[in-house]
């Protein structure tokens, strides 16, 4: 898994009608975009340092400015 700054994260609900989580990765720690990621997530606001699991997807910055262009 890579990621960039500014990327989000998003990770599946483990039980039927659990919501996902997603969040902004502020930082990378790990060589070359690999994990930890200082990540700050949409729900709560707080910021935590995330080992992503099998569960997890990158959306890249680049997708997500385009998702907020369209919606304009």
């Amino acid at each position: 898994m890579h990621a960039s700054v500014g990327d989000e994260i998003i990770i599946a609900g483990h039980v039927v009608g659990e919501a996902k989580r997603v969040g902004l990765i502020v930082e990378v720690r790990g060589d070359d975009g690999s994990p930890p990621y200082r990540v700050r997530w949409d729900d709560s606001g707080r910021t935590t340092l995330l080992f992503p699991g099998y569960d997890a997807a990158i959306k890249p910055l680049t997708e997500v400015d385009t998702d907020e262009e369209s919606a304009s």
